[in-house]
């Protein structure tokens, strides 16, 4: 029997630091327009007899904005850095993003209302356009707000298991005697 309690409390502890972590540098980078990457950020834990799962949730678009993507003629410096750390590499090919969501964004970043040079008017989706196009081009900076947080609380994460690996290992060991040597 595989006793999760203590290991439990280690990784809840790590998520609940990961993610505040996380949400703080959401904010100090400006990437909290919405806050539903903000909120949409969690954790789960699951214990099992011969072992557990943990895992850090966040909606699909978090991962773009930590790990920055592609852009079909040019990348960020910072994006190319950012994804040879990791293994997964995103990139626009033949596609431009979605305007839906760039609409909204405009409208929170207060860019609908927008004039040229000569002060003429320039509609929203003229500037949703421009932004789809230019993101296509050049992609998505990599802003690491994830990755740090988790590679921070990570390094204080292995002791922590260990520790509660080995008070499990006692307590299986403890168990075992009792139960063997009645």
């Amino acid at each position: 029997m595989f006793d999760t309690k203590e290991i439990k409390q280690a990784f809840e502890t790590f998520g609940k630091e990961v993610i505040q972590e996380a949400r703080s540098n959401l904010t100090r980078k400006d990437k909290n327009v919405s806050k539903e990457l903000y909120n949409g950020l969690n954790y789960e834990f699951e214990g099992y007899k011969n072992g557990f799962r943990f895992v850090i949730n966040m909606p699909e678009y978090g991962m773009y904005q930590d790990l920055g993507v592609k852009g079909s003629e040019s990348t960020y410096a910072k994006t190319k850095t950012a994804q040879s750390k990791s293994k997964t590499t995103f990139s626009y090919k033949n596609k431009m993003p979605p305007s839906g969501n760039l609409d909204r964004w405009v409208i929170r970043r207060g860019l609908g209302d927008t004039r040229d040079e000569s002060g003429r008017f320039i509609s929203r989706k003229s500037i949703v356009f421009a932004i789809r196009k230019s993101i296509f081009q050049k992609g998505i900076e990599a802003s690491e707000w994830f990755t740090r947080a988790f590679e921070l609380k990570y390094k204080r994460l292995t002791p922590k298991i260990e520790d509660a690996l080995a008070i499990s290992m006692e307590k299986l060991l403890d168990f075992t005697i009792k139960e063997n040597f009645k």
